[in-house]
């Protein structure tokens, strides 16, 4: 095989408190896709961001095309070819998309900016990319899915010669998501080197000709293209073998939630009725803009419905008041964890207790927060090196166990929860159904959103279906296949 194309050698890199690698070494030839896998924390982001010339290593050296380089900046490993695709987008909101596109490479004449020429190569990648905006859309009016796009589509731009992908598929469609894998085989061919960094082993699998693996910012072994099973997979990212979950049959108790005729904003033709009853698992699946995420918004008070009721025992919930569903016990887990869910400069302690403390009285109780902190860290293997590091340091599957942590201790009645594991590890994954299948157990009521059918039906003592904002049908138990879902999801059938 010829040289590396890159070649990261005895990488180390250490914050305040915590040694994030320790001599990590790192290969990506020319026209190959390397998978890179770990539980969060294990140092991924650490890695990719040295990569990428937002943080610098202590010790070790970088290799492009074989010359030895340094990215002190962004823009400097940019220049060098080598790009990023973000998991958490870092697009501007007031932009238009033919100017986010550009953004720092924009097309001039002397001083004069190339507006046609801007809009007409915007085009361009958005038909490549199958995504169907217009050039002079803002940003802000995009779906997520297509935000991430975009965001792949300025990658693309910079005709990279490595190309990240840090979890590129977490806001994808399907169909959005193949025509993305069409893309990644087209790159291949064209001789440009691409790590891969997912949680879902099954694009793993079907993408990548090595994969890498990380734990405790070390080096935890590597395989080849025939050892990329998910048994092997999973032994690579955690070195344990991971049980396999079953099931858990649980007994309802007495309705906890009654939602009457309920219609959004994005529905307003069709209404939802559903019921939840104390200790089971209520799923909700459907394709994306089915109305999902407005329905658990809409119960939770963060956005006011059009009409309907919503009650939490016998207590009814003042239409749009999130004040009003807390106090009742029902509580939401945003699928935006970092704008919705955490207070990202505040410390670890302090996001936990935030919904406890106004109950405890006018002064913060100290003792209390560290005890919650300490607890929370332990049952839920949140890895922070203490309860005062700021959340914006953790990786996203800890922030996501924060945000779980913050509203366990509130005891809630209802718990609504919007994609809980997007972006984490298996194992974390695992970790976060055990503390919801204990809290259903307890008598709670859960009623959870998911893009992933596997979750779905792992999960869920039944599943609610939504077609185009309207309830579509109900599956139970064993019931819910794949199948008779995403007939539902896709208004073949109706029950």
């Amino acid at each position: 095989m010829t040289a590396p194309l890159l070649q990261l050698r005895g990488i180390g890199k250490g914050f305040p408190g915590v040694r994030a690698l320790h001599g990590v070494d790192f290969t990506v030839h020319a026209g190959e896709v390397v998978g890179l896998v770990g539980e969060n924390g294990a140092g991924k982001s650490t890695l990719l961001k040295i990569l990428a010339g937002v943080h610098q290593p202590d010790a070790g050296t970088i290799e492009l095309g074989g010359a030895p380089c340094t990215f002190r900046t962004p823009r400097a490993a940019r220049d060098a070819g080598i790009a990023l695709i973000h998991q958490e987008l870092a697009l501007c909101d007031n932009l238009t998309v033919a100017a986010a596109l550009f953004l720092g490479d924009e097309l001039r004449t002397g001083p004069f900016l190339r507006h046609a020429a801007m809009r007409a190569e915007a085009v361009q990648w958005c038909q490549r990319l199958g995504l169907a905006v217009a050039p002079d859309a803002l940003v802000a009016s995009l779906r997520p899915g297509q935000q991430q796009l975009l965001e792949i589509a300025r990658a693309l731009r910079a005709r990279a010669r490595v190309l990240i992908m840090d979890e590129p598929t977490s806001s994808l469609t399907d169909a959005e998501a193949e025509r993305l894998f069409a893309v990644v085989d087209e790159l291949r061919t064209a001789g440009v080197g691409i790590v891969y960094v997912s949680h879902r082993l099954g694009e793993v699998q079907r993408l990548c000709d090595r994969v890498v693996g990380l734990r405790d910012g070390q080096n935890s072994g590597e395989l080849a293209r025939a050892q990329l099973s998910p048994q092997q997979l999973v032994g690579l990212m955690i070195g344990r073998e991971l049980a396999g979950e079953r099931r858990t049959a649980h007994a309802p108790g007495d309705v906890v939630l009654q939602v009457e005729r309920l219609a959004t904003a994005a529905f307003p033709q069709h209404a939802v009725s559903l019921s939840l009853r104390a200790g089971e698992i209520v799923g909700i699946a459907g394709l994306l803009g089915s109305g999902r995420s407005e329905l658990l918004r809409a119960l939770a008070g963060v956005d006011r419905p059009l009409r309907g009721t919503v009650r939490v025992g016998d207590r009814a919930l003042a239409p749009g008041s999130l004040r009003a569903a807390v106090a009742a016990g029902l509580v939401l887990l945003p699928e935006d964890r970092k704008h919705q869910g955490l207070v990202l400069s505040s410390s670890v302690a302090h996001n936990l207790s935030l919904p406890t403390l106004a109950a405890r009285g006018v002064f913060v109780d100290r003792a209390y927060e560290a005890a919650l902190c300490q607890r929370s860290i332990d049952e839920l293997g949140i890895a922070a090196s203490s309860g005062d590091v700021a959340v914006g340091t953790l990786s996203g599957g800890n922030q996501q166990k924060v945000v779980l942590g913050k509203w366990l201790a509130a005891a809630p009645r209802v718990l609504l929860l919007d994609e809980p594991t997007r972006g984490v590890d298996v194992g974390a994954r695992a970790e976060i159904h055990q503390r919801l299948h204990e809290l259903a157990g307890r008598g709670a009521a859960v009623l959870f959103v998911s893009s992933e059918l596997d979750e779905v039906r792992t999960l869920a003592d039944r599943v609610l279906v939504l077609h185009e904002g309207a309830l579509a049908g109900e599956l139970a138990g064993e019931r819910a296949d794949e199948r008779s879902i995403m007939a539902l999801a896709t208004g073949t059938e109706r029950r």
